[in-house]
């Protein structure tokens, strides 16, 4: 039986690894997100109190 501690730091390059696929998997929820804001109605945008001119804004502070 073997036993590894999970609680360690990582080293450089896995700590970069880390922050790339944090920064990749928030890219993917940004772009979902708009896309998924574009396909709705002007009506229901307005609905949650957003014109189409605001889409990118709103996405862009998901950050």
């Amino acid at each position: 039986m073997s036993d590894f501690t999970t609680t360690r730091p990582l080293g450089s390059a896995g700590g970069f690894s880390l922050r790339m696929f944090d920064a990749l998997l928030a890219w993917n929820d940004r772009r979902v997100t708009r896309n998924e804001l574009h396909r709705l109605s002007d009506r229901e945008l307005a609905d949650i109190g957003l014109n189409r001119s605001e889409i990118d804004t709103v996405v862009e502070r998901l950050r």
